[in-house]
């Protein structure tokens, strides 16, 4: 007893199969991510190394070179790029696609440590490794304009308030905030006054290191009580700041307020995003590997529609860039596509069969075989995007072949006199191994496409995967549920055809009757064929 029998003969069991395949792939679907393309994003790794004060030439000499010698000799590199300025070190290490990001990071690692000890002593911190790939790269951002705050107050409010809040949207990885200036405490030293007294840049530092600190200071005890002691140390304003002591000589002292001044400041005075005159700090939103960017964008627009209600006088809020517009319309084209290549099916099989029982049957036929592709995508990590959903389109023509020749077979001997059960058995038994050749066949087209290397063979696996796991699927979809819904859906006796079918059946007449001659005569000269 083959498939399409037991298929026929337990109804029950083939409507269970069929509704767990469904299933599955409903729960695949529900956690595919959707992106506008597959992800073939190759293992970045970035090192950067600080050195404040340094020129950019001592750090090219000193910090970057050394620290590229070491990672060059890393296996599957691709390219390494590298920026040296003034007091900052970063190197951008590429690897081939076939390189895993964990490991590539570990290797990194290894040769970053093994090359510190050739570094300056004197550098601020050991050299920070960190992985990134394409799918860090920003999807939405918004802007934060004042016309009565500054810049600092700006930054203090994006990055304290408004990027906790979206970093808390599921499927966020991450939060950059561009243009921001967080609050710091400048030194500007006259060199004449430090000059006149016998000091150093050297000195000042001393200094502050010395004076603004914050140490343990124990406690106090006594014999009924007992006192943690605090000691304020950290200076956190100017006038703490100008009262550092710099040399002290007798009762005479010198303060940093007698060669300079301290003001409160941007960190970073370098760059500045404005718009029409006004400062602007944008805050980027960066997704999760794999995460849904569609559900994202949905979550962030109701946060900020939040956070406007609550934002304080002076301030403005803007969406300025929105990735996944582009992403919702081609997701949105595709969908579209995909309900009309169904509705065309239908139309083509209604004209050769005249019947709209039949035609209406990959109604449920071709869910089956579709709705499956996402637990296939779902086991391989794909995502939903233009080429996995140009794959489902294309196979809506696909995975209706081995239904439509069942049909076909079996309404032929419904026809003839057979009750529909017998013709469900016996026509589906005569195109049993047929059927399967046939999808074998055209999974074999495209399921090579896995072997391609590069970045063509990425883009395109994914498509070729699901469009030969939708033409396999179809081909059980044909030989269980197909067989076993024109047994009991087909009525039994001579059918019932409609005027439309007895005006056009006498043309269907004759051109089988033309196909037919056309094979006799070419069969009574096979030997054409090979030079056809």
């Amino acid at each position: 007893m083959n498939l399409s029998t037991l298929s026929i003969k337990r109804p029950v069991l083939t409507i269970v199969m069929n509704l767990a395949i469904i299933l599955f792939g409903v729960i695949g679907y529900t956690y595919l991510g959707v992106r506008e393309f597959p992800s073939i994003d190759p293992a970045q790794v970035s090192v950067r190394t600080n050195y404040a004060g340094a020129n950019a030439d001592i750090i090219e000499s000193q910090i970057t070179e050394p620290l590229e010698k070491a990672i060059n000799s890393i296996d599957g590199i691709r390219n390494i790029t590298s920026s040296s300025v003034q007091g900052s070190s970063s190197i951008s290490i590429e690897f081939n696609l076939d390189k895993n990001l964990e490991e590539a990071a570990n290797d990194v690692r290894d040769k970053v440590s093994q090359a510190v000890r050739s570094l300056p002593d004197d550098i601020d911190a050991p050299p920070v490794v960190s992985k990134s790939d394409a799918d860090a790269q920003r999807i939405l951002s918004m802007t934060v304009q004042s016309d009565s705050k500054n810049i600092l107050e700006l930054s203090d409010y994006a990055e304290n308030v408004i990027a906790q809040r979206i970093e808390t949207i599921p499927g966020v990885s991450g939060v950059q905030i561009w243009g921001q200036r967080r609050y710091a405490m400048r030194l500007w030293i006259d060199p004449s006054k430090l000059a006149s007294y016998g000091l150093t840049v050297a000195d000042v530092r001393r200094a502050l290191l010395a004076q603004n600190v914050e140490l343990p200071s124990g406690k106090l005890t006594g014999e009924n009580t007992e006192l943690t002691v605090k000691t304020i140390g950290n200076l956190n304003t100017e006038e703490g700041f100008n009262n550092i002591i710099i040399q002290a000589e007798g009762e005479k002292l010198v303060r940093l307020s007698d060669i300079g001044k301290a003001t409160l400041e941007g960190e970073n005075m370098e760059t500045k995003m404005s718009d029409s005159g006004q400062p602007m700090v944008a805050i980027a939103v960066v997704p999760q590997p794999g995460s849904n960017y569609l559900e994202i964008a949905d979550a962030f627009y109701t946060e900020f529609e939040k956070l406007k209600k609550d934002l304080p006088e002076g301030f403005k809020l803007n969406v300025v860039i929105d990735d996944t517009i582009f992403v919702r319309k081609a997701v949105t084209e595709v969908a579209e596509t995909l309900l009309l290549s169904i509705i065309l099916v239908i139309l083509v099989i209604f004209l050769f069969f005249r019947n709209w029982s039949l035609a209406l049957r990959p109604l449920i036929d071709i869910p089956v075989s579709l709705i499956s592709t996402f637990f296939i995508m779902w086991l391989l990590g794909y995502s939903i995007n233009v080429l996995t959903l140009l794959a489902i389109v294309l196979a809506t023509g696909l995975v209706v072949d081995d239904g439509i020749v069942v049909t076909e077979n079996i309404y032929k001997k419904v026809e003839e006199g057979m009750s529909p059960i017998q013709a469900a058995i016996k026509g589906s038994n005569e195109i049993f191994f047929a059927v399967i050749s046939i999808s074998i066949t055209l999974a074999a087209v495209f399921l090579p496409v896995i072997f391609l290397e590069g970045f063509v063979g990425r883009l395109f696996r994914e498509f070729g995967v699901v469009l030969g796991g939708a033409v396999l699927v179809s081909a059980f979809v044909s030989l269980s549920l197909t067989p076993m819904l024109n047994a009991y859906l087909i009525k039994p006796g001579k059918q019932k055809h409609s005027k439309f079918y007895n005006f056009t059946e006498k043309y269907f007449v004759k051109m089988n009757e033309s196909y037919a001659a056309s094979l006799r005569s070419f069969m009574n000269r096979k030997w054409l064929s090979f030079p056809i």
